[in-house]
């Protein structure tokens, strides 16, 4: 499934121009309870923004005062140069996307999806253009007569994409709308999701909770814990240079090992000595970020200037594309890495008791602070 291009879907309704989004010291307050702590970010206009973090981070509750839901116990939101920090919902103009997708079960598609024309008055006769264009790019022409309850889970999510963008708004907000849907589907929509802003190019703010599809879909990211913002940058930044050791453990799949400072740019991990081209905070206690698909089986003899682990495998498990291979290395610690799990995959990969030797570039060896800079008041 792919969806359709359209190039003229951009002037059926509203304007083409995309608005940025900027948070300024917003807090948001539920008796005790802080779930936003003076939060700023600014959102570029046209710009793909996921909010992630685990739950209770605070990821729904900023989506809820980018869209009206809720007002801030402090701080404003501005769209533009407008400060909406107090407009209601309706009166924002922005498209929004539920979890449940919040379909009304007793109209019909094509109802659906004209709802928020309807709501702004469009004339009936463009609202049936707009309607049918929108139901094209998401391929789902001819649809317009079906009930809800007639479609996949796959289709009623692209019925609420559809209605989304049908008036053309300049921001998108969506609140994990692929969680519904199976593995598959949902990879397949994370890149349509690509392709469809691309087309569009609305700005979007997405929440996930999948750091995957975060990484699959964004410009950039916004990683929040207890309320706070812990880093915001680009897929590529937050995985290769984490800001903390929260965010480390949080991005991909790595194992954390106490480490002890070796000059200006080395730790040491028991007796071996890992140098790292990366910056390496200046005090404190250091921990090394051992990402799992950064270490490779080899020796150092072919480069002397990668780091070499040495160890002992303490067990190998099958998961399909790969295997994840556990090593408990002579600095006492164990760690884990991933091996292809085809054939080639298994050449040099010793058995459970066997020796192995793992390599890692300077450029993946990433240190970071063993201490948070903060502490958090809740779970």
């Amino acid at each position: 499934m792919s969806f359709a291009a359209d190039p003229s879907f951009s002037t059926t309704m509203g304007s083409s121009e995309n608005i940025g989004v900027s948070i300024r010291a917003a807090s948001l307050r539920y008796n005790a309870f802080m779930a936003l702590d003076s939060i700023d970010l600014d959102i570029a206009p046209g710009e793909f923004m996921s909010l992630l973090g685990p739950s209770g981070s605070g990821k729904t509750s900023l989506l809820s005062l980018l869209g009206g839901f809720a007002q801030p116990s402090a701080g404003r939101i501005f769209f533009g140069e407008n400060d909406v920090t107090f407009t209601p919902p309706h009166k924002r103009g922005i498209g929004i996307v539920f979890q449940n997708y919040a379909l009304f079960p007793h109209m019909t598609v094509g109802e659906n999806v004209a709802f928020p024309l309807r709501a702004r008055r469009v004339p009936r006769a463009d609202q049936k253009d707009a309607v049918s264009r929108a139901l094209a790019m998401m391929e789902l022409a001819g649809y317009e007569d079906r009930n809800i309850a007639q479609l996949s889970g796959g289709q009623r999510q692209r019925v609420a994409l559809a209605r989304a963008i049908v008036f053309r708004p300049k921001l998108i907000l969506m609140d994990e709308p692929l969680s519904a849907l199976d593995k598959q589907l949902r990879e397949t929509m994370q890149i349509e999701l690509r392709h469809l802003h691309r087309q569009l190019g609305a700005t979007i703010v997405y929440v996930t909770h999948d750091q995957r599809e975060a990484l699959t879909m964004s410009d950039r990211i916004a990683i929040l814990r207890g309320g706070r913002l812990e880093q915001v940058d680009t897929p590529e930044r937050l995985y290769d240079t984490p800001a903390n050791r929260f965010v480390a453990s949080f991005i991909g799949e790595a194992t954390l090992v106490p480490v002890t400072r070796a000059g200006h740019d080395g730790v040491s991990l028991g007796p071996t000595i890992l140098r790292s081209t990366r910056t390496i905070p200046a005090t404190g206690s250091l921990m090394l970020a051992l990402q799992t698909e950064k270490l490779v089986v080899g020796a150092r003899s072919a480069d002397p200037v990668l780091n070499q682990l040495s160890g002992t495998v303490t067990e190998t498990i099958y998961q399909g594309e790969s295997l994840r291979v556990f090593v408990l290395l002579d600095g006492g610690v164990t760690v884990s890495f991933r091996q292809p799990s085809h054939h080639l995959g298994r050449l040099n990969l010793p058995a459970p008791g066997g020796r192995i030797d793992l390599l890692l570039h300077p450029n993946d060896t990433v240190i970071v602070a063993a201490e948070d800079d903060r502490q958090l008041a809740g779970p």
